[in-house]
């Protein structure tokens, strides 16, 4: 003898079986744009929230794989943590995609120049950044400073030094700073260049860190 169920309760398991397969099919769209995941990123960025920043820039990606702002804001933030592989890796990536992308050129010579690697390398790389630099040029023609002044370059320093704060804003302060700091440097370091030992070696490896391009 069959059992015989309810009408209503064999719908109500029709229903869930169902709705249940259609839960699982739905997926939320992100409602958000690769350029408003950028900008949020670099809010948390700013607010030093960088798990959260890189979380957005890497929801730029999925939107759309060859955002360039989004892979070299990814290498940014992993310069500033001291993940120096990993910035190298997004920069290279950037440049695979644009090789005359000026802040991904500048940026992965700055990583050499921080290794105390491959400087030739990094001169190169920061030439070609200087080639359409725009409003990065003083940023660029800082790391060729302290590129020279690393490699004992000094007359090249200076040249490269006074052509940035030749160019600099006057209302970026912190650029100002910091190649304040580079030309105290390289003052330092031309006058003890005939000394032999291990200041003339503190002063080459002190030498203040170029500052990454920040437009993206």
């Amino acid at each position: 003898m069959k059992t015989k169920y309810p009408l209503s309760a064999a719908l109500a398991v029709l229903c869930l079986s169902g709705c249940a397969r259609i839960v699982g099919l739905i997926q939320h769209e992100d409602p958000l744009s690769a350029e408003e995941h950028l900008r949020l990123g670099h809010s948390y960025e700013e607010q030093g929230l960088h798990s959260s920043s890189a979380k957005e820039y890497g929801a730029a990606l999925r939107k759309d794989k060859g955002f360039l702002p989004a892979i070299v804001a990814l290498g940014n933030l992993a310069y500033k943590t001291g993940s120096l592989l990993e910035a190298e890796i997004y920069y290279l990536r950037a440049l695979k995609i644009s090789p005359d992308h000026p802040s991904a050129n500048n940026n992965l010579a700055v990583v050499y120049l921080t290794r105390g690697s491959r400087l030739d390398k990094a001169e190169a790389l920061a030439k070609a950044a200087l080639k359409k630099a725009g409003p990065l040029e003083p940023y660029v023609l800082d790391t060729l400073a302290n590129i020279y002044l690393r490699q004992g370059r000094l007359a090249e320093a200076r040249r490269a030094l006074d052509a940035a704060e030749a160019v600099v804003d006057q209302g970026n302060t912190k650029l100002r700073e910091h190649l304040i700091q580079t030309r105290r440097y390289l003052e330092a370091f031309m006058n003890e260049r005939d000394l032999k030992g291990p200041l003339k070696g503190q002063l080459r490896r002190d030498n203040p860190r170029s500052r990454l391009g920040s437009r993206t």
